[in-house]
């Protein structure tokens, strides 16, 4: 059976949006793992500490991030502080 014009564009919209799907997942987990190795790094050095609390303040503006970045950025804090005062 042979499909019309029609069929065939909503198909091809169809397979479009699927990829589209698929590459906003990978971004999102390409975003999650940088993070977390970001993140993990950051509470180990002072100096990385330092750099990503100051970039979190600095980019994170909207209340609600804000809100979600406390716990963080304490640890940071944290984490900051342990650097020698040299």
């Amino acid at each position: 059976m042979t499909r019309t014009v029609d069929q065939q564009i909503a198909e091809t919209q169809a397979k479009l949006a699927r990829l589209k799907t698929r590459q906003k997942a990978s971004e999102t987990r390409r975003k999650i793992i940088v993070g977390a190795i970001v993140t993990t790094e950051a509470l180990k050095d002072p100096k990385i500490a330092r750099w990503m609390a100051a970039t979190l303040r600095k980019n994170a503006t909207r209340e609600v991030d804000q809100k979600e970045l406390v716990g963080l950025l304490d640890e940071l804090d944290q984490a900051a502080a342990k650097a020698d005062p040299a």
